[in-house]
């Protein structure tokens, strides 16, 4: 297994000006995705087949104050499609238990996640269609360089993430046992089922049925708004509970006055802006969260190497990570707690559409930082 390599050399000077990048305005423009900085990661030497990603930057923001003893670090990752913008807006302020008053709070995003280094803003050779396989090793690799190198830290107070962001908290705890002292794991689990794993392949199908995706060479993600289209009806589907349709919830939460409503403003409209190769990065990406490689296959081996107070997190009526699956991560971490949010909005509570899911949380990652 790869990982946490620098390459040598400067290749990434050999490919200015050899592609005209296609940029997307939703990624880079503060209007959409508010304020954040980079960080020069390096050429990172990744896990799958040992490849390379060049240049690689990730896209961060902080908030509050880091101590002088450097210990009140909150590490706050990212979800599928999502970036720290939905992060800041819904998880953190000084209402929330993510309070920048008391903790240094750090958000990274994803690497081909739309911000950080990403199909649709890297070079050739390493753009859109040709962008390199990135797994979730690779990110918690790069996170940790940031982190260590940037601030000066040997020790994270809080490692918290929900659905992919959720994933890569287990590769942090596993990772890096020493470092992370508390873990709170938000509807995910640490190695993708079966089930999640055949989810994923028919959202693959969906976006490269579309004749416009052109192996990944597409012009502008417009062009692929029909691939999208059907990509963010099969989400819509299994990311939000049979409840919430059940109980038309989409009036009562969303304020959407039918179903086609719902799929067309809330759904539709959610996955437009969004550039798909970006999405099929992070899909092949979500496939293959596993922290069992860790340990030649053994999950419960992986998991035993965590050491942090660990609060498992699941959502009551996640149809992508079901409570019963996580309660089984949750038995194999020594003194981990179960701690489920009830919520009928399904795996698409994460945004925080109800007041009573902020609640919840507040304060289950209270407790867990009093611990």
């Amino acid at each position: 297994m790869g990982g946490c390599e620098v390459a040598s050399g400067q290749p990434g000077e050999l490919r200015d000006g050899r592609n005209i990048v296609i940029e997307n305005h939703y990624y880079s423009s503060e209007a959409f995705q508010g304020k954040y900085t980079f960080y020069d990661a390096g050429d990172l030497v990744l896990e799958e087949k040992g490849d390379t990603l060049r240049g690689c930057k990730l896209a961060y923001r902080t908030f509050g104050t880091l101590n002088a003893a450097k210990d009140n670090t909150i590490l706050v990752t990212t979800w599928f499609s999502g970036t720290g913008k939905i992060m800041e807006d819904v998880y953190i302020g000084p209402d929330h238990a993510l309070d920048p008053e008391k903790y240094f709070i750090v958000v990274i995003d994803q690497i081909g996640g739309g911000t950080s280094t990403s199909p649709q803003n890297n070079v050739s050779p390493q753009t859109r269609g040709k962008f390199p396989k990135v797994r979730i090793g690779d990110d918690v690799c790069a996170q940790h360089k940031l982190l260590t190198e940037k601030f000066g830290l040997s020790e994270i107070a809080l490692a918290v993430g929900g659905s992919m962001g959720g994933q890569q908290v287990y590769e942090w705890a596993v990772r890096y046992p020493d470092m992370v002292k508390r873990a709170a794991v938000i509807a995910a689990t640490a190695k993708i089922s079966l089930h999640q794993i055949l989810f994923t392949d028919t959202l693959q199908e969906a976006i490269k049925s579309d004749p416009a995706w052109k192996n990944g060479w597409y012009e502008k993600a417009t062009d692929v708004r029909d691939g999208m289209d059907r990509m963010a009806k099969i989400v819509a589907n299994q990311g939000w509970s049979t409840a919430f349709y059940q109980e038309e919830r989409w009036r009562t939460v969303l304020g959407m006055s039918s179903l086609n409503d719902f799929i067309n403003g809330v759904m539709l409209a959610y996955f437009e802006p969004m550039d798909p190769n970006v999405l099929l990065s992070a899909m092949w990406k979500w496939q293959r969260a596993d922290v069992s490689r860790h340990t030649a296959g053994d999950l419960d081996a992986a998991l035993k190497r965590i050491k942090a107070k660990t609060f498992v997190m699941p959502i009551s009526h996640d149809m992508f990570f079901p409570p019963d699956e996580c309660e089984v991560d949750q038995k194999s971490i020594d003194g981990a707690e179960l701690r489920i949010i009830q919520s009928k909005e399904g795996h698409f509570a994460l945004n925080g559409f109800e007041p009573h899911y902020m609640e919840q949380v507040d304060s289950y990652l209270t407790e867990l930082l009093a611990r």
